[in-house]
C-alpha cells in the first residue's frame, strides 16, 4: 500500500497496481448476520471453534485504528496472501472455511490450481507462526469475462481449498454482503504490497491497513479520461467502485491486488470490494478501483453451490511450511506476476475544477 508523501512505512504497504498506468489493483507484490452457515458460504454465520464468535466478520480485536499504520494482530483475520510457485504475488480474502476470493488479473500466468497456495493466519508475512496455515487450491474459477468487454472488467476469481480452514482468532472469514447492500462512506483496505512504485514493504513485513472514503462513481470517472495510446478506454462500470484518501495519500499499490476492502455495518465486517486497479501509487494520489462484490453475488453462489468438496483421494498431504521464507520477491518478479497486459502510458488529466470537486466530495464523506 502507498502510505503518505513522506514515505512513512506505516502506510498502505500492500501493492495492487501494476507499474505505469492504470494497474491491476496495483497488482501482486510485485493495496446483521443472522442465517445459519450454509455449505455455499453465503450464510451470514460461519462455523467457529472454541470461544471464538460464531459469526463471520467478527474479529476478536476491536477498537479504533488509525490509517496508514501497521495493522494490529488478529484485527483482519480474513486477510490472505496468494503465492504463485512460491512467490507472493497478490492479496486474497477468506469468505468461507473452504473458499477464498481474489482478483482475476492475479491469475494471468496460469489457471492451474497446483501453481497456487494461500496463506492464512499471518500478520508478519515472512514470519512463520504456529497459527499460520498454508492452503492448497482444489479449483480455480477465474471469471470468464475478465478484461473482455472493458478494461479490468469482471476482475474476480474464486478459489476452492482442498481442506476447510479451522476457524480461530487468527483465521476467520469476512461476511459476504447481500446483493442490495449499499456501501457506507468509509471502509478499510489491507495488504502486504509495495510502499511506493519502487519500494517494497520492508522487514518485518507487517500487514498494512488504511481507512479510505468511498467515491461517487461520476466523480471518479473524471480521474480516468481516456482513451489511452492504444485506444483503450479507462472507465468505471457497474461492477466497480472507487475509494481514496486524497488528504493523507493512502492508496493501493503493487501486491495489494485481490486484497479486501471491508466495511463495518451493524457491528459486522463485510467484504465489499477487492483491490483491482489504479493510477500509479505516487503523488499526486488518484482513486483506487475495486471489484464490487455485491455485483457478483449470484456468480459466487452459483460456483459454490455447484462445486462439491474434493474426494479424500484428491487431497494432498497437509504441509503448513511457509512457501517462501528467504525474503520478498525482487521487483522484477513482482512486476511480472499477477498483472494483466497494461498500456505503455496513461494520461490522467485532471483540471483544477475537477480536483476541487473531488476534494470537496471527500471532505463531505
Amino acid at each position: 500500500m502507498q502510505d503518505r508523501p513522506d514515505g512513512d512505512p506505516g502506510g498502505w504497504g500492500a501493492g495492487s497496481r501494476p507499474a505505469g498506468s492504470p494497474r491491476p489493483g496495483r497488482g501482486p507484490a510485485l493495496p446483521a448476520p443472522t442465517a445459519a452457515a450454509q455449505p455455499d458460504g453465503l450464510g451470514r454465520e460461519c462455523p467457529m471453534a472454541g470461544t471464538v464468535s460464531t459469526e463471520c466478520g467478527k474479529p476478536s480485536v476491536s477498537g479504533k485504528i488509525f490509517g496508514g499504520r501497521d495493522a494490529p494482530e488478529m484485527r483482519w483475520p480474513w486477510q490472505a496472501a496468494l503465492y504463485y510457485q512460491g512467490i507472493h504475488i497478490c492479496g486474497a480474502v477468506l469468505i468461507n472455511t473452504s473458499w477464498v476470493a481474489s482478483a482475476a488479473h492475479c491469475f494471468q500466468k496460469s489457471h492451474n490450481p497446483a501453481d497456487y497456495q494461500v496463506l492464512l493466519g499471518y500478520h508478519r508475512l515472512k514470519t512463520h507462526t504456529a497459527h499460520g496455515r498454508t492452503a492448497t487450491v482444489y479449483r480455480l474459477f477465474v471469471h470468464t469475462d475478465f478484461n473482455k468487454h472493458y478494461f479490468m472488467g469482471r476482475d474476480i476469481t474464486l478459489l476452492q481449498l482442498h481442506r476447510p480452514m479451522k476457524i480461530s482468532t487468527y483465521i476467520q472469514p469476512a461476511c459476504l454482503p447481500n446483493s442490495d447492500m449499499h456501501l457506507p462512506s468509509h471502509c478499510w483496505i489491507t495488504g502486504w504490497g509495495m510502499v511506493t512504485e519502487e519500494v517494497m514493504l520492508g522487514p518485518p513485513y507487517t500487514l498494512q491497513e488504511a481507512e479510505v472514503g468511498i467515491l461517487e462513481s461520476n466523480l471518479c470517472k473524471l480521474y480516468f479520461q481516456g482513451p489511452g495510446p492504444e485506444g483503450s478506454e479507462y472507465s468505471i462500470h457497474e461492477d466497480m467502485f472507487c475509494a481514496a484518501d486524497f488528504r493523507t495519500g493512502k492508496s493501493v499499490c503493487r501486491g495489494d491486488s485481490g486484497g479486501p476492502l471491508v466495511c463495518k455495518l451493524n457491528n459486522t465486517w463485510y467484504l465489499m470490494g477487492l483491490s483491482s486497479w489504479s493510477l500509479p501509487c505516487q503523488q499526486p494520489i488518484g482513486p483506487s478501483v475495486f471489484t464490487r462484490i455485491t455485483y457478483f453475488s449470484q456468480w459466487i453462489a452459483r460456483h459454490q453451490a455447484g462445486s462439491p468438496p474434493p474426494k479424500p483421494s484428491d487431497i494432498p498431504p497437509e504441509d503448513n511450511r511457509h512457501p517462501q521464507s528467504s525474503g520478498p520477491p525482487t521487483l522484477t518478479n513482482v512486476t511480472s506476476l499477477g498483472n494483466v497486459p497494461q498500456p505503455r502510458s496513461f494520461q490522467a488529466l485532471v483540471t483544477s475544477q475537477v480536483s476541487c470537486l473531488l476534494l470537496t466530495a471527500l471532505w463531505m464523506l
